[in-house]
């Protein structure tokens, strides 16, 4: 099988309701930018229908779409690790299941490529509770103090990446802090990047996994990966 162009990477859990339209929408985003690309889903130990709708998705998009299972719930990283890992294009987007996105913008993304590694998007009117919205500007102030960098929405998922670049990335984050460590990897790493604006919508069906408990957990995550990252900046510095 030839190798893809672009492949699209989408974290599932209980997603049942959203998935039909999440894959077949990702599908016709790539196909209308590039003649080969892939749609790999991750179903991160779903309880609800979703693998069995991902079987009838899969007898619609034959090969061009592959699935990813975890037995058991591991959480919103380590479904974006595996995901990562299971692709082979030569550039790799990453987007959620719950259909908050307009994935036709992907082609105002593409040609960026040409000058940089990653193209950050950032959530234009955002559609969330202000709970939600209000927490995430936390995290965001928190974590570009904590490493040093300037990203306008660290936890937008809609962003784009050289895919050899990013499969080599020693990512080790299982929850929402992942996008905080993708970031900080790739700003440490020295990455041609830019932020771009994508428009944001309501979430028609299910329901979001993010929990008030995330709060603390996210956090402590960014207090525990900031000392390993000291540690590792230390211990290069005396070697």
């Amino acid at each position: 099988m030839t190798r893809p162009i672009l492949s699209i990477v989408l974290p599932a859990y209980d997603e049942d309701a959203n998935l039909p339209r999440a894959v077949r929408d990702a599908a016709a985003a790539a196909a209308a930018l590039v003649p080969e690309y892939e749609v790999v889903v991750v179903d991160d130990g779903s309880r609800d229908r979703t693998p069995a709708v991902l079987a009838e998705l899969g007898r619609e998009l034959g090969q061009r779409l592959v699935v990813v299972r975890h037995p058991i719930n591991r959480g919103y990283g380590a479904a974006l690790r595996s995901g990562f890992a299971s692709t082979r294009g030569e550039l790799v987007f990453y987007t959620d299941s719950d259909n908050q996105f307009d994935l036709a913008e992907l082609g105002e993304f593409l040609p960026l490529m040409a000058d940089h590694d990653a193209v950050l998007g950032y959530r234009i009117d955002r559609k969330d509770p202000w709970t939600r919205r209000a927490a995430s500007a936390v995290f965001n102030g928190l974590s570009s103090f904590a490493f040093g960098m300037s990203v306008r929405d660290l936890n937008c998922s809609f962003k784009l990446f050289r895919g050899d670049l990013l499969r080599g990335l020693p990512l080790e984050s299982d929850d929402f802090f992942i996008d905080t460590e993708l970031a900080a990897r790739i700003h440490r790493g020295g990455w041609r990047t830019v932020q771009r604006g994508v428009h944001h919508f309501p979430r028609r069906a299910g329901q979001s996994t993010v929990r008030a408990r995330d709060v603390p957990r996210t956090i402590a995550a960014i207090a525990r990966f900031w000392i390993r990252w000291r540690a590792r900046a230390a211990a290069r510095v005396t070697a």
